[in-house]
């Protein structure tokens, strides 16, 4: 085999993995995959996590006390379909989770179950320094990561020629 055809073959094995490892774990909700972005709004989490923090979280089997979690607010009362990131402090999947935030007093008002629950967290990327605001949207995100599908996928056909 000549050294173009075995770094063509490279080339296809890491877009492979990428793309798989993009399917398994880094694919949106709203694909059917896994993972949440979650901008982190308010000072509930510090000092943990800040405002303008962008967290990934990651769909879980089972959560438990201790773990931080995304959750979306019922459709009823104030605040309606926003979500919160605040920590499991007591409750269950079946009665509902009790959660509150590591800088507040009191707990959630709302007690979400194991469906309601968009993910733990997972990966968080601080955004406490101002060249990095711009990652807080999550359109941004979205879109710095195509471009980065996209090179790997056309370098290497562009190295045919």
């Amino acid at each position: 085999m000549t050294a173009k055809r075995l770094r063509s073959i490279a080339g296809a094995l890491v877009v492979i993995a990428v793309v798989g490892a993009w399917t398994v774990w880094l694919r949106p909700q709203f694909l059917g995959g896994p993972t949440a972005i979650v901008v982190v709004a308010g000072t509930s989490m510090e000092p943990g996590l800040h405002t303008r923090d962008l967290v990934l979280v990651h769909r879980q089997p089972t959560y438990r006390h201790g773990d931080v979690v995304a959750y979306r607010v019922p459709r009823s009362g104030a605040g309606a379909g926003g979500v919160v990131i605040h920590r499991i402090v007591g409750g269950s999947a079946a009665s509902g989770y009790v959660l509150q935030g590591d800088n507040r007093e009191t707990r959630d008002q709302w007690r979400p179950k194991a469906a309601d629950i968009l993910g733990k967290q997972w990966v968080t990327f601080p955004t406490s320094h101002r060249s990095l605001g711009i990652f807080t949207s999550p359109l941004v995100f979205a879109g710095l990561a195509g471009l980065f599908a996209f090179g790997l996928v056309a370098l290497p056909s562009s190295r045919k020629n």
